[in-house]
């Protein structure tokens, strides 16, 4: 093999090798958003069946005066703020509702949970 062919060889070798390159990086994101998409499914449906199994025991009963006996507390948003933060979700502005990484405290949520 003379010099030109083995500088062909390895220049289509590149090529090939950069094409698969993109295409492994294009498999990645979708694959990171696919395991995104996953993990929000599994604890929005984790959370769901919390909520089902409380529900299914307990009648919403009706007192004499006509009062539900499930009453709304002042500071229920406050609190579903609270319990969307321990899930995983972000309840600052910046990132509502998108995911936090597992672990990780998100300064702007802490000090709107703080807020009096």
């Amino acid at each position: 093999m003379d010099k030109k062919a083995i500088f062909t060889q390895v220049s289509s070798l590149e090529e090939r090798i950069g094409d698969l390159h993109d295409e492994l990086r294009g498999l990645k994101e979708q694959l990171a958003y696919l395991i995104e998409e996953n993990h929000y499914l599994h604890v929005e449906n984790e959370n769901l069946r919390k909520r089902l199994e409380p529900e299914a025991g307990t009648k919403n009963t009706v007192t004499p005066s006509g009062e539900s006996s499930r009453k709304k507390m002042v500071g229920e948003g406050h609190d579903n703020l609270a319990r969307l933060y321990q899930e995983g979700f972000h309840i600052c502005n910046i990132h509502y509702g998108s995911i936090r990484p597992e672990g990780d405290d998100c300064l702007f949520c802490l000090s709107f949970l703080h807020q009096k």
